[in-house]
């Protein structure tokens, strides 16, 4: 014998009857402390910073690369910034 039961509900009222607790409260302040992160960090990234965290500085022989490629970043900002 094969017996099938289709029940329609939402998410939120099938966790109310299976008594599973509602996590909405905390997965809204755990994404937005996520989010807060996020922004900051963004607004924290410098080209300077950025490749000083991506190119160790123990690579001999590195600095006057990163000497250059940071006069190439001024250059390119500064042409951006009087346009």
């Amino acid at each position: 014998m094969k017996i099938t039961v289709n029940v329609e509900c939402t998410p939120e009222e099938a966790r109310a009857f299976l008594g599973l607790p509602d996590l909405r409260p905390m997965q809204d302040a755990l994404l937005a402390q996520l989010q807060e992160r996020l922004t900051a960090g963004l607004q924290a990234a410098d080209a300077d910073v950025l490749i000083r965290n991506w190119l160790p500085a123990s690579v001999p022989g590195m600095e006057p690369l990163l000497k250059t490629m940071f006069s190439q970043f001024e250059a390119i900002l500064g042409r951006e910034a009087r346009k």
